[in-house]
């Protein structure tokens, strides 16, 4: 009888051990997989149109100027908007850099006092030429841009309407804390 359960369970464990579980492996799917990818695809098209805008030749070979394609009026204030988001590319950095604006949780940038006594002495010159209207200006530039590429990214998706853009508005925000450099405020 010990001979025998001693044989059972030496099979026993020689069995089991040859049997292996199944490699399992999990993915964590973020909400990134939906809203977010909707509103980076339509944003990059949008980007990706006004870089083909930009790069069209105006001229025919034979030498006679093209007359360019109609776009709604809704579709070149987004061209501008974003082509007045890269305009203030450096500007908008070198604020962050100073302190003078950080990046709210709704995808717009937000205003802090122009403190130009502790400016590092690599940006003084930079700093210096900055008056407060002109500050206080391209930051309205740039958020009012950022609310047109919102807007249009709204009109662009069959997937959105209007009551979406409180969570665009946080997607666009999450991109841009994102991309935040070292020492950028961001909310």
């Amino acid at each position: 009888m010990k001979r025998s359960c001693q044989k059972f369970i030496i099979t026993s464990v020689l069995f089991l051990s040859g049997c292996t579980l199944a490699d399992v492996k999990v993915n964590v799917v973020s909400e990134r997989t939906t809203l977010e990818n909707q509103v980076l695809g339509s944003y990059n098209a949008l980007s990706d149109e006004v870089l083909l805008v930009a790069s069209v030749r105006g001229v025919e070979p034979s030498g006679t100027v093209k007359t360019a394609p109609r776009r709604s009026r809704e579709y070149q204030n987004t061209v501008e908007a974003i082509e007045t988001i890269a305009f203030h590319a450096d500007d908008v950095e070198l604020f962050k850099r100073l302190g003078w604006v950080g990046e709210d949780n709704q995808g717009f940038l937000i205003s802090f006092s122009m403190d130009k006594g502790n400016v590092p002495a690599e940006w003084k010159n930079s700093a210096d030429r900055f008056k407060e209207e002109e500050f206080s200006a391209i930051v309205k530039d740039v958020n009012g841009a950022r609310k047109v590429v919102m807007q249009r990214v709204i009109d662009t998706n069959e997937n959105l309407t209007k009551e979406d853009l409180p969570e665009i508005r946080k997607v666009f925000g999450k991109l841009n804390r994102e991309n935040a450099l070292p020492g950028d405020k961001i909310q």
